[in-house]
């Protein structure tokens, strides 16, 4: 390899043939591979899944065999920045970023950004948060307090991720979705989407609500329920308001008790009060 950058398709090449050599067969070649496909995910030539034209989201193989890579490369390393120190592996700092390239706002408090992820223009993050290796976070997008965006997890543009949304990373099986959050979407306090769970453009998830692809979603608007088949992600639809809600129990003693069980509920779709209520304020950038 020549020390100058390498190509994006050099990078994908490199990586899907070292990633199947043993770990006492990867060295200096390998690090510095780590180092020019973690700066691609950077700049964003790199991503972790894509959206096609007919809205179909699919994970990039290589992305995650790259990142598994990175993490296999790397020794376990002491890192100070005073009066902190840490430990991770060598390959995997944190993300050392221009704000003024981004114009973004990074407000003191605890908040880390590992390398190897995308920020686009006008991002705001409230401390503490964290975004994982692999995420995508896109342009205008509002990050509040204790919100984690996990590894390769994809966030559209204008997104609000009100406090404490914790936004599931999807590293293994390789070839499984990460959690896609669409453009325009806000996901309310305290909410958790997990495993591969697809929220469409414009869509309202509510403070406290739960998705993962193995929960059915009850659209009481359009009366079905939402599934997730055989490998598929759970996708929620474009506009629709999810809130936590409840079922009864199957089974004749959780009859007899009046037991429940947690269950997401589309209740409505985004109408012009739902717009004033969630519109994001230019004065917040």
């Amino acid at each position: 390899m020549s020390s100058s950058r390498m190509e994006v398709g050099e990078i994908r090449e490199a990586i899907a043939e070292q990633f199947h050599q043993p770990s006492s067969m990867l060295g200096e070649e390998t690090l510095r591979l780590v180092t020019e496909f973690l700066a691609a995910l950077n700049r964003g030539e790199l991503r972790a899944a894509h959206r096609d034209e007919q809205g179909g989201w699919t994970a990039d193989v290589v992305v995650k065999q790259g990142i598994l890579l990175a993490f296999r490369a790397g020794t376990l390393t002491r890192k100070e920045q005073p009066p902190f120190f840490w430990s991770d592996k060598s390959t995997l700092p944190l993300r050392t970023i221009d704000p003024f390239q981004h114009n973004l706002r990074l407000v003191p408090g605890g908040s880390s950004i590992r390398e190897g992820c995308y920020l686009g223009q006008n991002v705001v993050c409230m401390p503490p948060m964290y975004i994982n290796i692999g995420a995508w976070v896109d342009d205008d997008t509002m990050i509040d307090s204790h919100v984690l965006i996990g590894s390769c997890a994809q966030i559209g543009k204008r997104v609000h991720l009100s406090a404490g949304a914790q936004i599931g990373g999807v590293l293994e099986p390789v070839g499984a979705v990460p959690v896609v959050i669409e453009d325009n979407v806000l996901v309310g306090g305290n909410a958790g989407i997990f495993e591969g769970t697809i929220v469409r453009q414009g869509a309202v998830v509510g403070a406290g609500t739960i998705l993962t692809r193995t929960m059915p979603v009850y659209d009481l608007v359009k009366e079905r329920v939402i599934e997730a088949g055989p490998g598929e992600a759970l996708d929620i639809p474009e506009r629709a308001v999810v809130v936590p809600g409840s079922r009864p129990a199957r089974g004749s003693f959780a009859h007899q008790a009046g037991l429940q069980v947690y269950t997401p509920l589309i209740i409505k779709y985004r109408d012009e009060g739902t717009e004033a209520r969630t519109a994001l304020s230019e004065d917040l950038r």
